[in-house]
């Protein structure tokens, strides 16, 4: 039998359920949405429960929405809403408009059916959005314990005795978080990736669709994975693609709608400053990163450019997971400035910061935290706490409010 794993997300969604008319869990395939739902549905917040898999239920919502509807007995779960029409929802809007009522609906979808401008607008204000990734190594493992917070907290993990060097990695990096891909190894996980992915550019590109050549969507695909954890700037693609680069940068819109990439803002003090820098571009996951870079476990342990980038994607991805179920539920950008990198900064409402830097070594220079020190020393109190996460045995202070932590410490 499959492992089960308790998300982060639960407590977002049953706490979202108790003052919100609607909750709407987002994410791609195969990540465990349907699952997170019908256990809270049976669970913590019994309902009705309609999966438009079913041919019969959607063939009810195809023919009349507000009657099928209104024929629910609330609360609902409705999972696969985008298998429906975008009047399901404007019919959900409907009900919920005249009814108050906090947790009527819980609703699931592979693709972001809110992309659709007239939807979206109308359940503005009336249904909150919950993403859900592939899984984090904090829920593999079973932990409570939340990275973010603690960093905010000033009180890094104190880890001792962890793995060291790459051998510490390959575990964690080559399974990837998607269930089901964990459950295989080698050409079998392969086999897996191609199908999911297949399947998801057939189905989601297609209830989304609003591009002209979707054929090049895995080119481009695997093209974002060679420039993962760097810069996205659309115009070094578009000459590879021959595809202008505005529409470039429409697909890699698309891509991240349905949740294969994700793009992080670059970090400025002044807040105008940040809507005009370049972000960062991220695969979701590291075991679909490491497929669609052509690269294995060997490849991982013995090609630099392969580990550097792997392990800057998986740490970013399991930091926006984090931050996601953060209670302080902070903002993750990257900073770059001059000469001067962080790989990850997060900064809360109040305008205090973390700074993440990542490092595949199992020792460190001084070198490898000037740039926290140089940070910190310009922001004072608002710096609240400084790592470097890096493939040593223990957690290390390195001065003021800075540390190595070891990168187990995202889920020890």
């Amino acid at each position: 039998m499959a492992k089960l794993f308790t998300r982060g997300d639960r407590r977002l969604v049953v706490e979202a359920l108790g003052d919100t008319r609607a909750v709407f869990i987002l994410g791609a395939r195969q990540v465990g949405k349907s699952t997170l739902a019908r256990e809270i549905a049976t669970e913590e917040h019994p309902a009705q429960i309609v999966n438009l898999d079913n041919k019969a239920a959607r063939d009810a919502v195809l023919a009349d929405p507000e009657g099928f509807v209104a024929g629910l007995r609330r609360p609902a779960l409705i999972d696969e809403v985008q298998r429906g029409s975008p009047d399901l929802l404007l019919a959900i809007k409907a009900t919920i408009d005249e009814d108050l009522s906090p947790g009527q609906f819980l609703l699931t979808g592979s693709a972001n059916v809110l992309r659709n401008r007239k939807v979206s607008d109308a359940l503005t204000g009336r249904v909150e959005m919950i993403r859900l990734w592939p899984l984090a190594q904090a829920e593999i493992e079973g932990s409570s314990k939340n990275f973010v917070d603690a960093l905010f907290a000033g009180a890094p993990p104190q880890v001792e005795g962890a793995p060291r060097g790459r051998e510490a990695l390959a575990g964690r990096l080559v399974p990837g978080g998607y269930p089901e891909a964990r459950l295989r190894t080698g050409n079998r996980q392969a086999r897996w990736f191609r199908s999911y992915l297949q399947t998801t550019f057939e189905k989601d590109l297609e209830t989304i669709g609003d591009a002209q050549k979707l054929h090049e969507m895995p080119r481009l695909l695997r093209l974002v994975a060679s420039q993962a954890a760097n810069l996205f700037v659309p115009a070094n693609l578009s000459q590879k693609l021959d595809l202008d680069h505005r529409t470039v940068a429409g697909y890699v819109g698309l891509l991240e709608t349905i949740f294969l990439v994700k793009r992080i803002p670059a970090w400025r003090p002044g807040l105008g400053q940040r809507e005009i820098q370049t972000p960062k571009i991220y695969v979701v996951d590291s075991g679909l990163l490491l497929y669609l870079l052509g690269a294995n476990e060997e490849r991982l342990m013995n090609d630099d450019q392969v580990t550097g980038k792997a392990l800057e994607n998986f740490v970013a991805m399991e930091i926006v997971k984090h931050a996601e179920w953060s209670e302080i539920a902070p903002q993750v950008h990257h900073y770059r400035r001059g000469r001067d990198e962080i790989d990850l900064i997060l900064e809360n409402r109040a305008g205090e910061i973390v700074a993440i830097e990542v490092k595949a070594t199992v020792s460190l220079a001084r070198k490898d935290w000037r740039v926290l020190e140089k940070l910190r020393d310009k922001r004072g109190d608002a710096f609240r706490c400084g790592v470097v996460l890096y493939a040593g045995a223990q957690t290390v202070p390195l001065g003021d409010r800075l540390f190595a932590v070891p990168l187990s410490g995202l889920w020890a």
